[in-house]
């Protein structure tokens, strides 16, 4: 069988395979496996309830859980705490965090330990928001009343690929 090459199969061929070529890029996003966004927020100030005097609070708070980030999918590294403030609002820093770059990167806090992260987030996981960068230190803010008794890990985790890029079990710090 001869296949006849003519400008009326070609053009539209090549125009099919550019329009999926571009969906493939803008899909996986191949250039953040070179690229870095670092980020260096400060620790949370602590803003000291009308009642509390300001040297009981100090600087980023009381923590209340901390733990190390282990790698999935991708090579992670860190320390994420959570932190209360005064007031009783509460602040997620993820601190020295070092990861890849990917497409639709966010942090979680999960009920599964990190070793099951790649299961998935497990039911009632809460999202608290984009990866500002994939190094340097972080914070985001918990919302009033999310138990965190419930969650027993914080995941950076891509939501476009439903994959784990790291985790970290959270352990209760003494009271």
């Amino acid at each position: 069988m001869k296949i006849s090459l003519t400008r009326r199969t070609v053009i539209p061929a090549l125009l099919v395979l550019a329009l999926l070529a571009a969906f493939a890029l803008y899909l996986f996003q191949p250039w953040r496996a070179f690229t870095t966004t670092t980020v260096n927020e400060s620790l949370p100030a602590a803003k000291p309830a009308a009642s509390a005097p300001a040297a009981k609070m100090g600087t980023g708070g009381k923590e209340l859980a901390r733990g190390r980030f282990v790698s999935h999918e991708h090579d992670t590294s860190g320390t994420a705490r959570a932190l209360g403030l005064a007031g009783g609002s509460r602040v997620l820093r993820l601190e020295d965090l070092k990861t890849s770059e990917g497409p639709d990167v966010r942090v979680y806090l999960s009920t599964h330990s990190a070793a099951e992260a790649g299961k998935g987030l497990g039911d009632g996981a809460v999202e608290l928001g984009k990866l500002k960068g994939n190094e340097g230190n972080q914070n985001y803010p918990i919302a009033a009343g999310t138990d965190l008794s419930r969650f027993h890990s914080v995941v950076v985790w891509c939501k476009r690929f439903s994959v784990p890029f790291g985790a970290a079990d959270l352990a209760a710090m003494a009271r």
